[in-house]
């Protein structure tokens, strides 16, 4: 069996924003003083005139970013997810978000797997604190594929766009050659009858394992992959609680206000079914190995598996 190719997304979003550069003349990109780590400085070096450090100053990125936004330009705000969603949110809000104006976020180092950073910077709140701000688009891409395919995404759209990068190597799960990205839309990685188990970004190679796991023991899970997270697919996820009559949320966050709370929002409109939602309960991580934290706070294969057990439990 060939090994398993592994990629941070925070990678395949540098490269992404270099490789797509002469394609978009309007594209610019912006860092606060940490473009070696959320892998900007790939596009610097390949366009220096294009590229804007602000310094350790991140509200006032936004700021600039909503200058670039306001004269035409396509400008990717680049820092950690906690500064971009927690220290300069006013700013999103009231200098992007408001005008709706066309700046992309590039929030890298997302979640429990920043790892040895600790509880500081391990943001588990951006996407519950993204999703109140009207006409905002999230993205979390769950693999170097869909992360480069997103990149595209964003810059195609024309509104202010929140992009969720880790900085783990993760598994590459999709195929290249025949992926297809569409805003707003999941996508079905494994079909199944007993429960459907909705992922978003690295938990979707874990709830892929899971649902193997559970084969062997006779149960059938439906994988769905929810990149986008607002505006999130509705249909779909009407359409699986109806025919599995349970779902599991997985994700990387919190479990107030992410992926879990909008599905289970959805589910309560449309075909009220038990929501099982797995994610970091209400506490803050702490320093250690990325491995080992996903695992402590139940981020795992192992852990999506037994709760899916006992989720098909409470169906009526």
């Amino acid at each position: 069996m060939a090994d398993v190719i592994k990629k941070a997304t925070r990678e395949s979003y540098g490269e992404a924003l270099r490789d797509l550069a002469e394609e978009y003349p309007q594209l610019v990109v912006l860092d606060a003083d940490l473009a070696a780590a959320t892998k900007t400085g790939i596009f610097k070096k390949a366009y220096p005139d294009r590229f804007f450090d602000c310094g350790i100053a991140e509200a006032n990125m936004m700021g600039v970013a909503a200058g670039l936004a306001s004269c035409g330009k396509i400008p990717f705000a680049s820092t950690f997810a906690m500064f971009a969603a927690g220290r300069a949110f006013e700013i999103v809000r009231n200098s992007i978000g408001y005008p709706h104006l066309n700046v992309k976020i590039g929030a890298t180092h997302a979640g429990i797997s920043v790892g040895e950073d600790g509880a500081t910077h391990q943001c588990n709140e951006d996407i519950a604190l993204m999703r109140t701000i009207p006409g905002m688009t999230i993205i979390n891409p769950c693999d170097d594929v869909e992360a480069r395919a997103a990149v595209k995404a964003a810059l195609d759209f024309n509104g202010p766009v929140y992009m969720r990068f880790g900085r783990l190597a993760v598994p590459v799960i999709n195929d290249a050659a025949t992926y297809k990205f569409e805003l707003g839309k999941g996508v079905v990685m494994r079909d199944g009858s007993d429960l459907t188990i909705v992922a978003t970004g690295l938990m979707v190679n874990e709830a892929m394992q899971a649902a193997e796991a559970l084969a062997s023991d006779g149960i059938s899970a439906r994988v769905v992959n929810i990149h986008t997270i607002k505006p999130l697919d509705r249909e779909l996820i009407c359409k699986c609680a109806k025919e599995t009559g349970v779902i599991v949320t997985a994700e990387e966050h919190s479990i107030i206000g992410g992926l879990g709370s909008a599905v289970a929002e959805a589910v309560t409109e449309c075909c009220p079914v038990p929501v099982v939602k797995i994610g970091v309960n209400d506490e803050y991580g702490h320093s250690g190995p990325a491995v080992d934290l996903l695992k402590e706070f139940g981020l795992s294969a192992e852990n999506i598996a037994s709760k899916a057990k006992e989720a098909v439990k409470l169906k009526k």
